[in-house]
């Protein structure tokens, strides 16, 4: 079985049926078979992926056509805008409107589309690679996230399939026509009757010959169907409707039961009290051991919590996977171990596990339970839960009340544990490295931390970043006695070196703030810069 994931993130399918009008106001729903090969091929030419081949491409294509999907349609909405476009008719210039129909898809939902068909590896890494790279599907504006399920996930309950013409229509359910590909047999077949059809009808002589060159050629091409199933997908439609085609060479019209009420609005849902709406984000620990382990070890010690975490509950939260076990696509939603010392000492006392996400119910019962974690080879830490809340309800510098300082705000901040970028720097033939706007190496350690704080938001834009020795502690360490790499688990990198940084924003901004590789479990942390505290 072959499951595909369509999310739409700007909430909106823009599709027009075969031989509908688009002011016609007429949507496509759910999205047509055909005109999903048609998106992969138009991928494939567009953005290649140098590991499908054409022979690769043409085996999946025939493979998909074989059989009928069925889909499961989440709920859904009719919308539309109109346009009044301006026309010049003769002297006179007029006005024309114009219907924009789409239909409404939650941006949380998704389509997904089940293929009963099993796909050799190679063809499930073609489709698997093709996806990601749609960008947008139906429209341009229907921008979409596509993916392919892992194989083991099983076959959803679908609410649209195919329907046979003997078959009684499945109550509460209306009937529709998509546009789907004849399996490559059936249009070999096809395309030989046509054909012999067109040769007898040329043989006839005409009775009158009133076509015009031009509408000979058209003819002419019209009869010729592609020679197989891959080049009928890359047609033109405004050249088939031109050429007189009912129906695009190759394709067919299959009825499909949706449900009756598929674009029912659905009531508002209620809203939230105050509590339930703004879930806790911060739990706070306090670590107590014979030996406390110094910040240096800081990514060791979120390792290990993380994995006590995951032993307790198998939340996104925590293991920042989805229920098929694929990484979550918006990363920084799931919760971050972060280490903290009391300035100016080194030494690991407090814990923050921060998720922008939020820990419901079950997920602080988990995070209750967290009172011991191991202690890798040296001493166990003892872990005292300090309470939930936001970050703001911690920040602070009186660490003997449990606040912290690397929850507060600040426009400075500065590097209380290595930055590890998750890029290489890029250099040109000659050698010489490739600089931005701001005079770093694309790719290289400062540019990496930019991109990477423009992608928490506009209030994260750098005013300025420099370079920090070592971190805002009693004794000078140096970033190369931090442990820079996690014991478990992968993670992008861009080298094993470690930089230190102090970044300037134009407005304060509220902590947590931690990037780069490991900053999930402690790497990449920074403190605002009044934090340093000289002895």
């Amino acid at each position: 079985m072959t499951v595909i994931s369509l999310k739409f993130p700007a909430g909106r399918f823009h599709a027009t049926p075969w031989g509908r009008h688009v002011n016609e106001g007429a949507v496509e729903w759910p999205p047509s078979p055909w005109r999903f090969l048609r998106a992969l091929v138009a991928t494939w030419h567009l953005k290649p992926p140098a590991e499908v081949s054409e022979a690769l491409l043409r085996r999946l294509l025939d493979r998909l056509a074989s059989a009928t999907p069925a889909y499961a349609l989440p709920p859904a909405s009719l919308g539309h805008t109109r346009h009044y476009l301006p026309f010049n008719e003769g002297k006179n210039e007029k006005t024309t409107k114009v219907f924009d129909t789409f239909v409404h898809v939650p941006k949380d939902k998704e389509v997904l589309i089940q293929w009963p068909v099993n796909l050799e590896s190679d063809e499930r890494a073609a489709l698997a690679a093709l996806l990601p790279r749609l960008g947008y599907f139906g429209r341009a504006e229907s921008l979409v996230d596509a993916a392919l399920l892992p194989a083991r996930v099983d076959a959803p309950a679908t609410n649209a399939a195919p329907q046979s013409d003997s078959a009684p229509l499945p109550e509460c359910s209306e009937l529709v026509r998509l546009l789907a590909p004849m399996t490559p047999g059936d249009y070999t077949r096809w395309r030989e009757g046509y054909l012999a059809a067109a040769n007898q009808l040329a043989a006839e002589p005409p009775e009158k010959e009133k076509k015009k060159p031009k509408a000979r050629a058209i003819k002419a091409k019209a009869a010729e169907p592609p020679a197989a199933l891959f080049a009928a997908l890359h047609a033109d439609t405004g050249e088939l409707q031109a050429a007189g085609w009912a129906l695009p060479p190759g394709s067919q019209m299959l009825a499909y039961a949706r449900p009756e009420r598929a674009f029912a609005i659905a009531a508002a849902p209620r809203r939230p009290p105050a509590a339930e709406k703004m879930p806790p984000t911060v739990a706070r620990f306090a670590i107590a051991s014979a030996v406390l382990p110094l910040i240096t070890a800081a990514v060791s010690v979120g390792d290990r919590v993380h994995q006590s975490l995951v032993s307790r509950s198998v939340q996104s939260v925590f293991t920042g996977c989805d229920e098929a076990g694929a990484p979550l696509r918006e990363q920084h939603r799931h919760a971050a171990m972060l280490s903290e010392c009391v300035l100016p000492e080194d030494r690991i006392r407090f814990l923050t596990v921060h998720a922008p996400g939020g820990f419901d119910a079950d997920a602080r019962c988990a995070l209750a339970g967290l009172n011991r974690v191991w202690g890798h080879g040296g001493h166990d830490l003892q872990l005292v839960l300090l309470g939930f809340g936001q970050p703001a309800d911690f920040a602070g510098h009186n660490t003997e009340a449990g606040q912290s300082r690397i929850l507060g705000e600040g426009t400075e901040w500065v590097s209380l544990t290595p930055f590890v970028p998750t890029r290489h720097g890029k250099r040109r033939r000659t050698g010489e490295p490739k600089l931005d706007e701001h005079g770093d190496q694309i790719g290289g350690p400062r540019h990496d931390l930019r991109r990477l704080l423009r992608l928490l938001g506009p209030a994260y834009e750098p005013l300025s970043i420099e370079n920090e020795d070592h971190p805002p502690t009693r004794r000078p360490l140096r970033w190369l006695q931090f442990q820079r790499r996690r014991a478990n688990g992968d993670g992008a990198r861009g080298g094993d070196f470690g930089f230190g940084f102090r970044v300037r924003f134009a407005a304060p901004v509220q902590g947590p703030l931690a990037v780069g590789y490991g900053a999930h479990f402690g790497l990449g942390l920074f403190v605002p810069a009044d934090a340093r505290v000289r002895a």
